[in-house]
């Protein structure tokens, strides 16, 4: 199984991740964003774009990987990893199901206002344009699919801890 957290850059999923990760029976931590650290490594380097997730090989790559991780060490996967574009979503979605890989999604959620707070006063790596950057897309993202397609967990009130123990519960229940 997959546990897939999505949501915002800054939002807390990588974080949460490693909260989760020992909670749940046979869980290990696979960040889609490497892949993406992969492909930026190719050289001569592919085509500029703003964002890795826009190479068509990142999506399918992301797959086999999961895929590969799963069949060869078994359990469970917490992939954290912002997918803000609904094809790219259906394009992972649709591919780990032809493997009949299970994915739990589930977004780590606040509202603008809180997350722009949380951004502007962070301590650890300060007011970060990147994330800025990904607010309103988030937003949209946010009205438009992404929240019809998980399971949301609102985190204006709780923090990281909270919120794995909230998904853990969802994962285990019966």
């Amino acid at each position: 199984m997959i546990v897939w957290l999505n949501g915002t850059h800054g939002a807390g999923k990588t974080t949460t991740s490693r909260l989760l990760q020992p909670m749940l029976p046979d869980a290990r931590v696979l960040d889609a964003e490497k892949v993406g650290e992969v492909l930026m490594d190719v050289r001569p380097t592919l085509r500029p774009t703003d964002n890795f997730q826009h190479w068509d090989p990142w999506r399918p790559l992301v797959v086999e990987t999961a895929r590969r991780v799963l069949e060869y060490a078994g359990g469970t996967l917490v992939m954290p990893m912002t997918v803000l574009v609904e094809e790219y979503w259906r394009e992972i979605s649709s591919g780990l199901a032809a493997y009949d890989i299970p994915v739990r999604h589930f977004v780590l959620h606040t509202d603008t206002a809180t997350l722009r707070d949380r951004i502007e006063n962070d301590t650890d790596l300060g007011p970060s344009t990147f994330r800025y950057a990904y607010v309103e897309p988030y937003a949209e993202a946010a009205r438009t699919w992404l929240l019809a397609e998980a399971e949301v967990v609102d985190t204006t009130e709780i923090g990281p801890q909270q919120a794995a123990e909230q998904i853990a519960a969802a994962v285990l229940a019966p």
